[in-house]
């Protein structure tokens, strides 16, 4: 997949989720796209983020990339409930999806400047 394209859909899941939570009540009958969406923007995309900023393209197959996305997604929703629950901002549920919005983005961006170096490099390495 190109990394614009990786990143565009990064971002647009992010964005989506978080209008989902902000704005279908809890007793609308499409609530289930919160859990939907809120469970897999808490479960996987954080940890896939990091796992595509860590790892080159290649490296681990589905397997190893899905378990290491699902374990980094909750370590790092937990450190940053810990952060937020220690700090004057307090964990709520806004405090929480915006924190962990920016983290996916900010991991996101940066994955996406290195999966561009590499397609760079790649390509040069083919011409020459």
């Amino acid at each position: 997949m190109k990394p614009t394209s990786w990143f565009g859909i990064i971002v647009l899941y992010t964005v989506l989720t978080t209008l989902f939570v902000y704005f279908i009540p809890s007793n609308s009958p499409f609530s289930i796209l919160n859990y939907v969406f809120g469970f897999i923007f808490v479960a996987v995309v954080p940890g896939y983020c990091l796992v595509s900023l860590l790892f080159r393209e290649g490296k681990l197959d589905l397997v190893e990339k899905a378990v290491l996305s699902v374990a980094l997604s909750f370590s790092i929703v937990g450190v940053s409930g810990l952060f937020l629950g220690l700090s004057p901002i307090r964990m709520t549920t806004a405090s929480l999806t915006i924190s962990l919005s920016i983290i996916v983005v900010v991991l996101a961006f940066f994955a996406f400047l290195r999966k561009r170096k590499f397609q760079v490099q790649s390509a040069e390495q083919v011409s020459s």
